[in-house]
């Protein structure tokens, strides 16, 4: 931990990438400032063979942005990449590595689509400053969508899944427990997030969020569900047939949030990105940068539809009723598991 209560910490980025491309030189350059050191572990779990070279690596120019950064872009040496010619078991595997080599006060996971406003990361640093016992910060998130002007809400973002674990407390004898949820343990094994946890809600009232491009471009998504159609443990096996009838169809309006189980909807977003996203929306608009972007008629014509409208509010309106049905749900299924 810091020396004083007024020293800044240490902050140890770990990143899991594979086809990271083009938000992978964005993305380093918005943690860079705030960075002791950025570990990024590139490469391929063996359930993500379809979207992989032979030998485990990235199938675009990830490798190669990444060594291009560590060229020309880390005057401070604060880069290590971790590779290897072969498939990592699972990404489990993969945040060990980087849990390994972490020298920070604080380990901070990000993955290459996740962004925040630099505010906002000196706001969260200054928290752990000021308060030096917390032991796990998570954040809510919003999802953009097909496009930079439209967010994804619903059930599961509302319900279960607005609640992202990224940033934990690193020292002696920590180790990483598991990446499904991120999971980190003290040197006495204890969970970091059964000590001190700041809660995404928390965060929320000020504010703070992290801004997720996880359904931005058409490439991201079908690569994804093509990796999460082939995972045992994503129980999404219909991945592909939903990006390209609803990613890329808009056929079913209220499922187009990837965990398609829940209701879901697209609202349009008028706020400020953060500015690296910014800077890589110039460099596609100037040609600079060259990436395939999902036209936006038919999202516009959807959101301009009053029966959608209509629909949406509907929805956001069940929300408190699906809460208690699955707070009851999750209950029994306890109860269950104490008979057994």
């Amino acid at each position: 931990m810091p020396e004083s209560s007024t020293a800044r910490p240490r902050i140890t980025f770990g990143m899991i990438v594979l086809n990271g491309e083009p938000f992978l030189r964005y993305n380093l350059r918005a943690l860079y400032p705030f960075a002791h050191e950025i570990i990024v572990v590139e490469g391929a779990v063996t359930g993500a063979a379809a979207i992989a070279t032979d030998d485990g690596h990235s199938t675009d120019a990830t490798l190669q942005t990444l060594q291009r950064f560590k060229k020309d872009e880390d005057p401070e040496n604060k880069v290590k990449i971790i590779t290897r010619d072969g498939f990592w078991s699972e990404k489990d595997e993969q945040s060990h590595a980087f849990a390994a080599l972490a020298t920070g006060d604080y380990l901070w996971q990000v993955d290459v689509d996740e962004f925040y406003q630099p505010v906002d990361m000196a706001s969260i640093i200054d928290l752990l400053v000021s308060e030096p016992d917390i032991t796990t910060v998570s954040f809510p998130q919003i999802t953009f969508w097909g496009g930079f002007d439209y967010l994804t809400d619903g059930w599961y973002l509302r319900l279960v899944g607005n609640t992202v674990h990224r940033i934990f407390r690193w020292g002696q004898n920590y180790s990483y427990g598991g990446h499904r949820p991120p999971t980190v343990y003290d040197g006495r094994g204890r969970d970091l997030r059964e000590l001190v946890w700041i809660p995404a809600n928390e965060l929320e009232s000020r504010g703070i969020r992290i801004y997720h491009y996880s359904l931005l471009f058409p490439r991201q998504v079908l690569e994804k569900s093509l990796y999460y159609d082939a995972a045992s443990w994503a129980q999404h096996n219909e991945m592909a047939e939903w990006a390209e009838g609803t990613y890329l169809g808009l056929k079913r309006p209220f499922r187009v949030h990837n965990v398609y189980h829940y209701m879901s909807w697209l609202e349009r977003y008028s706020g400020q990105h953060p500015p690296q996203i910014e800077a890589m929306r110039a460099d596609i608009a100037s040609g600079r940068l060259n990436v395939e972007t999902r036209p936006t008629g038919d999202i516009e014509r959807l959101l301009r539809s009053r029966q959608y409208s209509l629909g949406r509010a509907g929805l956001k309106m069940l929300t408190p009723l699906v809460s208690c049905s699955l707070w009851i749900r999750n209950k029994m299924k306890g109860q269950s598991r104490k008979q057994i």
